[in-house]
């Protein structure tokens, strides 16, 4: 059986914290999100445990009489445990050696890891079209698995929200952006 998984990434919101909400503006995309999304027949919600990214997705669940499940296996990725006040230069080697770790944190291979863990669980289930909504950092991550070229540049250009469609077959996978800017 094909599976559809739509991987979303959150709406625009207030900070980086597990329980950062959504901005004014990023309620009103989910609501766009929701209206986007509603020609769709999903049967399985899944969606980081970060307040976020269950905020992003809450229209359109209640809409259509869906449960979210909360897996922390979405949940973004830890680059350190410190503060670097060249973060962005970190996160980008870290795309270049998908082995490097820094204190605290997780390589690019172990955060990737979790999330592809969770689209195998996805293929092996009833489900036929699935959602799951995460964060940038993460998303870029199962991204790369499918696209190798989508390193450090591609994840700069992701918006809040973004949509994806990874349709999984089992001789084939095909991945394209649906979100429109």
């Amino acid at each position: 059986m094909t599976k559809n998984i739509y991987i979303i990434r959150h709406c625009e919101a207030k900070g980086q914290s597990p329980d950062s909400p959504l901005t004014n503006k990023g309620f009103i995309q989910a609501n766009e999100l929701a209206i986007f999304l509603s020609e769709i027949n999903i049967n399985r919600i899944i969606s980081s445990p970060f307040l976020r990214a269950i905020q992003t997705i809450k229209p359109f669940a209640k809409n259509n009489n869906i449960k979210i499940e909360k897996d922390s296996r979405l949940s973004e990725r830890v680059l350190s445990s410190g503060i670097f006040s060249d973060w962005m230069a970190k996160l980008k080697a870290t795309f270049n050696d998908m082995d490097l770790k820094y204190e605290g944190g997780e390589s690019s291979n172990e955060a990737k890891e979790r999330i592809v863990a969770v689209v195998k669980d996805i293929i092996a289930s009833d489900s036929k079209n699935t959602i799951i909504v995460a964060h940038g950092g993460i998303i870029s991550l199962l991204l790369n698995t499918y696209d190798e070229n989508f390193g450090f540049a591609k994840w700069k250009s992701l918006s809040n929200p973004d949509v994806y469609l990874l349709t999984i077959s089992q001789t084939d996978f095909n991945l394209k952006r649906l979100w429109k800017n």
